[in-house]
């Protein structure tokens, strides 16, 4: 298909396949969410809005996302030469990952990168035990992590936090975090991918020490967040970069998403239909993504038989 091809008036929702990452925290078996990732190695992330996931519906599919934007990025980023602004992950650990911090807008700019990493953790399912790492324990200085990360000992000095399912968990950047097995969790976050680790578990991977200590704050934002019930959602989280609501909708029922705003859709359960004026529906499955595009006033999303939960994450407006 040419570039002309892929610019398209009146450009409808689209379907987006994961994309998955190989981590050496990750799984092999990443079932009920998918049943085959055609990966040999351990998974960590499957990525449901990366620029590497492959387009599934419509006339742009097989073109990866990245591509769609950069010749459509007024209609789906909202704003011209954009990328599309959130990375919308599903995490699968298996073993601690490293302790780590991530850029603030201010930092990676300076690094030559448009934007910083702040993040959530929506929780969907949580073993018994399961734990999180959420920034540093009160009095601990920029020396202190300096020799914690030359000890090994940084673990000891994080705030380790047990989640339970339906939890959300904000994480602004500069926050020095891990996440620890037994859970899966739905990841929002700016789109970037800037990491720096801090403590790895003896794995042959590098550290960032002194990345990390430019960017890490003692104090932070970071913490869980209490959702509220909205009409016809949950709002599980509201931020600077980005919001995040759950729609619960019953067999036979609709929900009605505006438009306006760059948007996906991630389903969780069951399955529904993405409606709109301008065009043909687009199935909704848990594990995948639909993007609404800006230029969409207006989607209906409709529940199969057995009924459909799906996460609405959208950026603001321009």
């Amino acid at each position: 298909m040419t570039t002309e091809g892929l610019r398209a008036a009146g450009l409808g929702p689209f379907r987006l396949a994961p994309w998955f990452s190989a981590r050496p925290w990750g799984r092999t078996d990443l079932r009920p969410w998918y049943p085959n990732t055609a990966n040999s190695e351990p998974v960590g992330e499957a990525w449901l809005t990366g620029p590497e996931s492959v387009v599934e519906t419509g006339p742009m599919a097989g073109r990866t996302l990245a591509e769609v934007v950069a010749v459509n990025s007024r209609a789906v980023a909202g704003e011209e030469g954009a990328e599309f602004p959130l990375l919308v992950k599903l995490l699968f650990p298996n073993d601690k990952l490293s302790v780590q911090v991530h850029p603030d807008d201010a930092h990676a700019q300076a690094m030559g990168q448009p934007r910083g990493k702040t993040e959530c953790w929506y929780v969907l399912e949580a073993e018994a035990g399961a734990e999180i790492a959420l920034g540093l324990k009160p009095g601990a200085t920029a020396e202190s992590v300096r020799q914690a990360m030359e000890q090994g000992t940084l673990e000891q000095m994080m705030q380790w936090v047990p989640v339970t399912v339906g939890e959300m968990i904000f994480v602004d950047a500069g926050t020095v975090h891990a996440i620890g097995p037994g859970m899966v969790l739905l990841e929002t976050q700016q789109t970037c991918d800037i990491t720096f680790r801090m403590h790895d578990y003896g794995r042959a991977r590098e550290l960032h020490v002194e990345k990390a200590l430019e960017v890490m704050r003692t104090e932070t934002e970071a913490g869980k967040v209490a959702v509220q019930e909205m009409s016809g959602f949950t709002r599980l989280i509201e931020q600077k970069y980005f919001t995040v609501d759950r729609y619960d909708v019953a067999a036979g029922d609709a929900a009605t998403i505006d438009g306006g705003t760059p948007t996906c859709l991630a389903g969780l359960h069951g399955t529904g239909q993405v409606e709109w004026d301008g065009g043909e529906a687009v199935e909704l499955r848990a594990g995948q993504a639909v993007i609404v595009p800006v230029t969409v006033e207006q989607a209906v999303v409709r529940s199969s038989p057995e009924g459909v939960t799906f996460v609405r994450c959208f950026a603001p407006a321009g």
